[in-house]
């Protein structure tokens, strides 16, 4: 799986993403410009010990992003998207993007993608989920319907046993 950020601005946001892929197995994709820089603090911070271990890979923008990788099917998340991130089939090396923390994605990119824009249904007015959690509700989506494949799916009791064990 890939998680893709465009232009990301929250250095926290970033580094929970950045765990929350290393614990899916995905690899990172960043594309500028950044609003921090991968050197601070609040990213190590936020992705503690795991931010070593993560595949990542920046991008100086959109173009050289899509260059690198051409012909992938690019998933954009969206609160504009008309259908929603369980409606789609993710394949294992699927690319799923999201836009800066500020201004999502840019209207442009999302209408020359419509068939790949999806959404997480929400109530009310609200404008919008914290990104990584966004990140985190459509990867393991995608991960589902590859059933979990290659990773950890029973967990075990440090002290103790479930019964049956």
């Amino acid at each position: 799986m890939n998680i893709v950020l465009l232009e990301p601005e929250i250095a926290l946001n970033t580094g929970n993403i950045g765990r929350t892929c290393v614990a899916a197995g995905a690899r990172l994709h960043l594309i500028e410009p950044l609003g921090f820089h991968l050197s601070e603090k609040e990213i190590r911070r936020a992705g503690m010990d795991y931010w070593q271990q993560l595949e990542v890979t920046r991008y100086a923008d959109f173009a050289e992003f899509q260059a690198k990788h051409p012909g992938i099917r690019l998933y954009m998340a969206t609160t504009k998207a008309q259908k929603a991130y369980t409606e789609v089939s993710y394949n294992p090396d699927a690319y799923i993007m999201f836009g800066k923390e500020s201004a999502g994605i840019p209207e442009e990119l999302l209408v020359e993608n419509a068939e790949n824009c999806i959404r997480i249904p929400m109530c009310g007015d609200i404008r919008s989920l914290n990104l990584a959690n966004s990140v985190a509700i459509v990867l393991y989506e995608a991960l589902r319907q590859n059933h979990f494949s290659g990773m950890n799916t029973k967990g075990s009791l440090h002290r103790l046993h479930w019964d049956g064990e």
